[in-house]
């Protein structure tokens, strides 16, 4: 099974990745983020690919997050490059636009992988949030920057803090999405986009990408602040609101947090 978790095929200059677990709503897991980094670094040694699209099998999910499961106790010895950095940056490192083609649920790891994308396009049933306030966890700051650099300050304090599920409309009015369309649309609408990125010059492509690329890292945090950022992480993950937070995420009951 683990070898059919990500499915590639490739059309022209076109390819696409699909997340393929769809009986736990595409939910991501070590294995298939290394997957997707592995894809698109053999993608990545020729320019035979010029844009690539990554959806969600089955139409329920783009993907419902991190697999809560495998979420760690401790980050100590991942902070360097946990699974989640290390599938992300390939699609950031990706030296062609990479398109999200969202139907379902986007949300948590699911909702950042979409943001790590170059476009976002939804269909009208999408929904996407940020849940971890509502789990007990602290969100790592470069996926929180992502966030900043797409919706704005004010838009991700709210989607971070309310760890709210919006609709695909109100979340394109958040900025968090580039075109929302109806779901018979939705795969002719991608892929002309990406057909038509394609199209254009390669070195213009890579160019573009790699100079955007550039432009976000300016604001990275300072490495005299990442041991409190990674202490406050840690002790979340450890506490017994984490716990409860999860539990009732399994109960399908609001968590009763108790700030220890």
């Amino acid at each position: 099974m683990s070898d059919n978790l990500l499915i590639m095929e490739k059309k022209g200059a076109l390819a696409t990745l699909t997340i393929n677990r769809p009986q736990v709503r595409n939910s991501l897991n070590p294995a298939l983020l290394f997957k997707i980094a592995d894809c698109l670094g053999d993608l990545a040694q020729t320019d035979e690919i010029r844009a690539v699209v990554i959806r969600g099998e089955g139409g329920m999910a783009f993907s419902s997050g991190y697999d809560i499961s495998e979420i760690p106790n401790d980050i100590s010895g991942l902070n360097e490059k946990n699974p989640i950095d290390f599938g992300f940056e390939a699609i950031e490192q990706y030296p062609y636009p990479v398109i999200a083609m969202i139907d379902g649920f986007a949300l948590g790891a699911g909702c950042e992988l979409a943001m790590t994308c170059d476009i976002r396009i939804a269909s009208a049933r999408a929904k996407l949030g940020m849940p971890p306030s509502r789990l007990g966890v602290i969100y790592r700051p470069h996926g929180i920057q992502k966030f900043i650099d797409i919706m704005g300050l004010a838009n991700t304090l709210e989607a971070f803090y309310t760890g709210h599920t919006y609709e695909a409309r109100m979340a394109k009015e958040m900025g968090m999405l580039n075109h929302v369309v109806s779901n018979k649309d939705l795969h002719s609408f991608t892929y002309d986009i990406a057909d038509e990125i394609s199209h254009n010059a390669p070195l213009s492509l890579k160019g573009h990408k790699y100079i955007f690329r550039m432009l976000r890292h300016c604001q990275e945090i300072k490495e005299n602040d990442r041991p409190e950022i990674e202490k406050r992480i840690s002790e979340a993950l450890k506490s017994e609101d984490r716990a409860e937070g999860v539990l009732a995420f399994f109960q399908k009951r609001k968590p009763i947090f108790k700030g220890r």
